[in-house]
């Protein structure tokens, strides 16, 4: 989960300043937590207090992006969204939006088995972005996690993804001089998820998703929550995001590492 945040930091200097090369800052004054950190840490602590029980895991989810919306305001949120943590009946709205993919992670990570951490993943999505993409992109983000900190090989992780979610039949360099910004999980998941196929360790995943543009601080957290399950991420890194999280908001990280456990690398 910690691989969101630190890809949604890098990338929050670059949503509106894009920049088509992987040599950049990673952090700057400007780097800061967006509302894809808030989304991601209100699903991991809707995923504590459901302790499990599916059934209660939307309402958890409901309540706790209310909560953490309301908390810290203004840092992001598309209209809609920021329309649906305010009204009084919050209903799922047929979202086709990234933000469906960028939010899951603790999903992967929460899930017993890839049946399970799909459950979670539909019940946490479907409170707002239950449109088929949307789903599809919140599952394949999922799915990869959930697959690459179990020890599955990379390779079979890309097999997986292509034969079920997107065909990633593209590199980055084909697409870096043309990707415009796109908010759709269509049109920036299967990008992220190639961002981390090419890469070699965490901090190129996140290099490789801001250097296409578009929509950077989402594309490097979706990237980012699927680096960290092959690779973790390394200390200074995470210093770097904790550092710009206040203590509230570091506490969910803590509590989500102790009841699942902090990440171990996969060699595969």
């Amino acid at each position: 989960m910690i691989g969101a945040i630190i890809g949604d930091i890098a990338g929050s200097s670059y949503e509106s300043h894009n920049i088509r090369k992987k040599e950049f800052p990673l952090f700057s004054w400007r780097s800061r937590p967006t509302d894809d950190s808030v989304m991601t840490l209100a699903i991991a602590r809707a995923l504590l207090d459901a302790a499990d029980n599916l059934v209660a895991l939307p309402a958890a989810a409901v309540t706790r992006m209310r909560e953490f919306g309301r908390r810290y305001p203004r840092i992001g949120y598309g209209p809609t969204l920021a329309r649906w943590l305010s009204v009084s009946d919050p209903r799922p709205y047929n979202s086709w939006g990234n933000g469906a993919a960028m939010r899951v992670s603790a999903c992967g990570w929460a899930g017993r088995t890839l049946d399970e951490a799909l459950a979670f993943s539909n019940a946490v999505t479907g409170v707002t972005d239950n449109h088929p993409e949307g789903i599809k992109g919140a599952r394949a983000t999922t799915a990869a996690i959930f697959l690459l900190r179990t020890g599955t090989p990379v390779t079979d992780v890309r097999k997986h993804v292509t034969e079920t979610f997107y065909p990633l039949d593209f590199s980055l360099d084909d697409i870096r001089p043309t990707y415009t910004f796109d908010v759709s999980c269509l049109g920036s998941v299967p990008q992220a998820l190639q961002a981390f196929f090419e890469a070699d360790n965490f901090e190129e995943t996140i290099r490789n998703a801001v250097s296409i543009g578009g929509d950077s601080d989402t594309i490097a957290a979706i990237a980012g929550a699927v680096a960290e399950a092959r690779w973790g991420v390394p200390d200074e890194l995470r210093a770097e995001a904790f550092a710009r999280l206040d203590p509230f908001r570091c506490a969910v990280i803590d509590d989500f590492e102790a009841r699942f456990g902090k990440p171990i690398p996969n060699q595969s």
